[in-house]
């Protein structure tokens, strides 16, 4: 049995509408959840750019690949290889902020390289980018303040140096 991982999928779609349906519309029928979604525009108006963030093992994986490769939509797809780029995530986060409170939340801000966006007299919105593990722990650290809300974008992903997704069979050659 394989080991159950996260996985990235990377995938440039036809960008008009129905294709997020289309793919999501994939994972729903076979019951897996999608972590993480993110869709966005490219330097190529015709084609936009999804990056999906997948719980599961080596075969459910390529199995997903497999079937989105099928959709006329999809022109590439492939997964990502974790050591070949680089990830990031936005995070927003409204947190309770008393006066007294604030000196040490701006501490945390500056260790985790956050921004505060926003202050009011009780509340403040902090704005952090990252690796999604940074963000991670900055919630764990940023919580005993109390989180009134949040949202994050989703998982972005390039693979580093001249290789695109664009001109790779596979994103990122191999799965790990």
């Amino acid at each position: 049995m394989s080991e159950v991982k996260k996985y990235t999928i990377g995938a440039l779609v036809s960008n008009k509408s129905g294709v997020l349906t289309r793919i999501s519309g994939l994972f729903t029928r076979r019951g897996y959840n999608i972590e993480s979604l993110c869709v966005c525009a490219t330097e190529d108006p015709e084609i936009s750019r999804m990056t999906i963030i997948l719980n599961g093992d080596e075969y459910l994986l390529y199995q997903m690949i497999k079937q989105m490769d099928k959709l006329e939509d999809v022109k590439k797809v492939g997964c990502a290889n974790e050591l070949d780029c680089v990830y990031r995530d936005l995070l927003l986060v409204k947190v309770k902020a008393a006066p007294e409170k604030r000196s040490q939340i701006i501490e945390i801000n500056e260790i985790y390289k956050a921004k505060t966006v926003d202050l009011s007299p009780d509340t403040m919105i902090l704005e952090i980018t990252g690796d999604p593990d940074k963000l991670d722990a900055f919630l764990k650290v940023i919580e005993p303040y109390g989180i009134l809300e949040m949202q994050r974008t989703g998982v972005t992903v390039l693979a580093r140096g001249p290789h695109t997704l664009k001109d790779r069979d596979c994103y990122g050659d191999h799965i790990n």
